[in-house]
């Protein structure tokens, strides 16, 4: 009965919070890119947010706990962090650039006003040190931890990475093709499972969310050379 208690509990956080994202960007990118299309995206991330504490405090019934990060969440996180980060700038030299309609992109970036220095700026500070806070934060420690419960660790690993992948895919394809919005999201989906693998053998969100401050700044690296150079 407890075993059938948690995997309720966990599926339901699940359908809960995993459509939340893509929800969200659908309305932002494709719905009502106005002020309305923020505010519902903003919403959806307030609520990526709120969900886990809520269900920590009321439905697990834990508390909050902060730990600092050892010494081997630094170097793993560093050193894969350095990985991803060489390896999503030679991607993108090797057939980002060839496949990415760089007019159409800078054209999007101007709808939602990405094209200022200054926007542009604030927002790759916030996406790259608060934002993968917050996602590591999200999809490992929330849903990759609902995800071990309904399966085996293995596939918990393949599964949180594939619901953090999927709004990415949404947003990806509204501003490049088939072909580069497949290879960001094969991207997207290997980070996921490799952040995951962090959670599963570190117990900890530092390694990922240190490697993911790396993959963040890779790729806003590459937005900057598609926008302004």
């Amino acid at each position: 009965m407890l075993k059938d208690n948690q995997n309720h509990n966990a599926l339901l956080a699940l359908l809960l919070l995993v459509p939340v994202p893509s929800i969200g960007i659908t309305t932002q990118l494709y719905i009502l890119p106005g002020f309305q299309g923020h505010l519902v995206a903003l919403l959806a991330k307030i609520w990526l947010l709120v969900l886990p504490i809520i269900w920590l405090l009321f439905i697990d019934k834990e508390n909050l706990k902060f730990e600092y990060p050892k010494r081997r969440d630094l170097l793993a996180g560093v050193g894969l962090g350095l990985l991803m980060l060489g390896i999503i700038l030679i991607v993108y030299w090797l057939l980002g650039a060839k496949w990415i309609d760089v007019e159409y992109v800078r054209d999007r970036a101007i709808q939602v006003g990405l094209n200022s220095f200054v926007i542009y700026l604030v927002g790759a500070v916030y996406w790259i040190f608060v934002n993968s806070l917050l996602e590591e934060f999200v999809w490992r420690w929330f849903v990759y931890r609902k995800c071990e419960i309904l399966v085996s660790s293995p596939l918990a690993v393949v599964l949180s990475a594939l619901f953090f992948t999927i709004h990415h895919v949404v947003g990806l394809a509204a501003y490049f093709d088939w072909r580069a919005t497949t290879l960001c999201s094969l991207g997207v989906f290997i980070a996921g499972a490799v952040w995951s693998w962090c959670y599963l053998n570190y117990c900890s969100i530092w390694p990922g969310y240190i490697s993911h401050i790396f993959a963040d700044i890779a790729i806003f690296l590459v937005g900057w050379q598609l926008i302004f150079a």
